[in-house]
């Protein structure tokens, strides 16, 4: 392509994707293209609010500004009078409308522009569908679900307000809870509740309130209105909003007949203003009386108590022990000496027990002693050393022995010794040496 007048001598690139810092575009380039591309745009059919319409006199086109109900967009739109006049009742700033127009850009001044081809008002009707369409996919993601409802504080800190600037809704809101409950503090954000600027102010004060501490229950009101003027809560914008809010919010749009998205998607749902001024705050009067028939019930109840207690104490009291306490003394002391009676006699059947073992046993101890045995007349021989002599080898003739006696003992010489050599010697000397076996056997046990 050739230089350009006005430029210094270059080549300039054929299409965008050929520029560079060193190789750009002038704009008077860039926007010619874009004419030129949006000139080959067929006509396109586009959905909107009309939120300015200004028709100069002694000219037939008006111009229209048409915004997106749901964001902060907006094109200017050129439409010839005729096609206004044609709408039934008319143009008016805020009605929603679909445009049939040609795309344009303005070179100048770089504005993308819309030339109106047919204008048509949309419907009550295919106003009425796409709500029925939203309900659906809201109910399909559960944003409708009893479960997901947040219920009301008893007694909220502060109640914030959404309504418009010094309206009915307003007032019904504030003197419906003050009369009920006089201390009850608001914080109110005023906002535009119809037209193309409603939905973006209502989702912010929402958004705004829910992130205030203090507030505990949020309420949107609004009066009543035609479904035009009811759409902004019906917006998908701001019921995603709402139903993002963590403090509760009360719906009170418009009278009982009318029924936004709003009141399926908010917590609860206020017929109107004045009853949402009933929901979020309980009455003094109620409560007062409430407190009075449960102080009344503590009261029978204690008394109940009281009255099961006394009989209680009435039916102990009669019993013919406490009526006669020394009789029941007398009947304890009756059952002391019964069981001290009864132990001494167990204690002296064991020592009588115990005794007779002792005696036996001292018995059979003496029985058995040398000391008896000596007794009986026997004597136990002990050589010079102390040994008992148990064996006539023991003892060769000649040698001194001492005898032991039961009282005392002897001095004796062995003359001579003999063994047991027959029948009569044997038993003689078997009498003799069982004693002096015994005797010996004594002494080695007293000895020991």
């Amino acid at each position: 392509m050739a230089a350009q007048a006005g430029t210094t001598s270059r080549t300039v690139p054929s299409t965008a994707a050929q520029t560079s810092a060193e190789q750009p575009w002038p704009v008077r380039l860039l926007t010619a293209k874009i004419s030129e591309y949006v000139a080959r745009m067929p006509s396109v059919w586009v959905e909107g609010q009309v939120v300015q319409a200004v028709h100069r006199p002694g000219t037939s086109t008006c111009y229209l500004t048409l915004r997106d109900p749901d964001v902060d967009m907006s094109l200017p739109v050129t439409a010839h009078v005729r096609l206004l006049e044609a709408l039934p009742g008319g143009l008016v700033e805020g009605a929603r409308v679909v445009v049939r127009a040609s795309p344009g850009f303005w070179t100048k001044r770089g504005v993308l522009q819309l030339s109106a081809l047919e204008v048509r008002a949309v419907g009550v009707g295919e106003l009425l569908a796409r709500l029925q369409h939203l309900k659906r996919l809201l109910a399909a993601e559960g944003l409708l679900d009893a479960e997901r409802k947040q219920p009301l504080p008893f007694l909220p800190r502060a109640v914030g307000l959404v309504c418009g600037r010094a309206s009915a809704a307003e007032r019904d809101v504030v003197r419906t809870a003050r009369d009920r409950w006089p201390g009850v503090r608001f914080v109110v954000r005023a906002v535009a509740v119809q037209g193309v600027q409603a939905v973006a102010e209502v989702s912010a004060a929402v958004a705004e309130l829910d992130a205030d501490a203090e507030v505990d229950v949020i309420v949107v009101a609004r009066g009543g209105g035609s479904l035009e003027d009811l759409l902004p809560f019906s917006n998908e914008a701001l019921l995603r909003a709402v139903a993002a809010c963590r403090t509760p919010v009360v719906s009170a749009i418009g009278h009982e007949v009318d029924d936004p998205l709003l009141d399926l998607v908010a917590d609860v749902r206020a017929s109107t203003p004045t009853d949402a001024g009933r929901r979020v705050v309980p009455a003094v009067a109620d409560e007062v009386a409430g407190l009075a028939s449960a102080r009344a019930r503590l009261r029978r109840a204690a008394l109940r108590r009281v009255e099961a207690e006394q009989a209680l104490l009435d039916a102990v009291r009669s019993r013919p022990a406490l009526a006669d306490p020394s009789r029941l003394l007398a009947e304890q002391q009756q059952a002391v000496t019964d069981a001290v009676g009864r132990g001494r006699r167990a204690l002296e059947g064991q020592l009588h027990r115990a005794q007779d073992r002792l005696d036996g046993l001292a018995g059979a101890v003496r029985t058995l002693s040398p000391a008896s045995t000596l007794a009986r007349g026997y004597a136990v021989l002990q050589t010079d050393d102390g040994a008992v002599v148990r064996s006539p080898q023991d003892a060769p003739p000649g040698e001194w022995l001492r005898a032991r006696l039961a009282d005392g003992a002897l001095l004796v010489e062995v003359v001579d010794t003999e063994d047991a050599e027959d029948g009569a010697e044997d038993g003689a000397e078997d009498g003799a040496g069982d004693g002096a076996g015994d005797g010996a056997g004594a002494e080695e046990d007293g000895d020991g």
